[in-house]
């Protein structure tokens, strides 16, 4: 007689598993943002959303957005480009622009040592040319003619038969910054157009020479031909004014460029110092400066970081204080002379 067999328990149906999202907001944030980027949404080069940007999407915390981009950078998704904000990092698996694939870069091959120059080969402008290519690099303080030597393949003291000491070096690469400031030689444009344009130029040549500010000096101005040729251009159509005014107003218009320039070599020096970009330093401060606002007791601070397109950087305190300082020099100009806008 067969036995009975006992029916086998049915299979308990397993649960299902709900996808495991990532615990706190800032971390929910990143994984969309490395989302975009490993998608190909966000590629090499694209700006990633600021911290501003992140607060305003996601109605999160200025210290949360700030944990974000400090996640995606130690994960090497992004990086910090001065004067752009932090961006895609460049990856060579990952397509560029066009959708096509990044090569993957080369070994970099070390160059042959350059056999030495001869002392005939040197001039002054080679000279100035490697200590304006020292200092843009690397900073003033990286200047000496040892150094020059060592980059031009020369023995150091042959230097001095070209620059006879380190003040008229300095000399010569500002002119040779002044040098660059395409400026017209005819026509008439008016005394404010030529006083902005010059400002603009010489801002230009700050961003270009972060530390040139160091080398200009108002109460021991070193001799630059072209800096004066630069000068007497924009003051070319003041008339009217005594000598001493427009003496007055050339200077404060190079103080005040030279003046907000001096952030510029700032930053270039702490940035190549500590290898922090100043957004990157800002990112860590927004932390703090939530907190501070938090309290209440600075409320036109929270109001003006709270403002959407609020742009608060060095080229914009350029053009807000040049604007004013326009305004300003306005008042000592005759009625006459001054054009309908004025």
């Amino acid at each position: 007689m067969p036995r009975p067999t006992t029916p086998a328990t049915p299979a308990i149906p397993a649960t299902p598993t709900a996808p495991v999202s990532p615990a706190t907001p800032s971390a929910r944030i990143a994984a969309e943002l490395r989302r975009r980027i490993e998608s190909g949404e966000l590629r090499p080069g694209d700006r990633v959303p600021s911290t501003r940007a992140i607060t305003a999407e996601w109605g999160v915390a200025m210290a949360t957005a700030t944990k974000v981009l400090t996640a995606l950078r130690k994960a090497g998704l992004v990086r910090a480009v001065r004067g752009i904000g932090t961006v895609v990092a460049d990856h060579p698996d990952r397509p560029d622009r066009s959708g096509r694939p990044r090569p993957r870069a080369a070994p970099i091959a070390v160059p042959p040592a350059h056999p030495p120059r001869t002392d005939a080969e040197l001039t002054h402008e080679r000279v100035v040319s490697a200590a304006v290519a020292i200092a843009d690099e690397r900073g003033l303080a990286a200047v000496s003619m040892r150094q020059i030597a060592a980059e031009l393949g020369v023995a150091a003291m042959s230097l001095y038969r070209h620059v006879p000491g380190k003040e008229d070096l300095l000399a010569a690469m500002a002119d040779r910054a002044f040098a660059e400031l395409p400026v017209a030689s005819h026509g008439r444009v008016g005394w404010r157009a030529r006083l902005e344009t010059s400002a603009r130029l010489q801002w230009g040549m700050y961003r270009r020479h972060p530390w040139l500010a160091q080398v200009m000096s108002m109460t021991r101005p070193l001799p630059t031909v072209r800096g004066m040729a630069h000068v007497e251009w924009a003051m070319a159509e003041f008339t009217g004014l005594p000598p001493r005014v427009m003496m007055h107003i050339a200077v404060t218009m190079l103080n005040y460029v030279r003046g907000t320039a001096v952030n510029i070599a700032a930053e270039f020096e702490a940035e190549r110092a500590t290898g922090i970009s100043s957004e990157e330093w800002m990112q860590a401060q927004d932390e703090t400066m939530d907190l501070i606002l938090r309290s209440g007791n600075f409320p036109m601070y929270a109001a003006a970081l709270n403002e959407p397109g609020l742009e608060l950087d060095l080229d914009s305190l350029f053009d807000f204080g040049l604007d004013r300082l326009l305004n300003g020099i306005a008042l000592l100009v005759p009625p006459t002379e001054r054009a309908p806008t004025e």
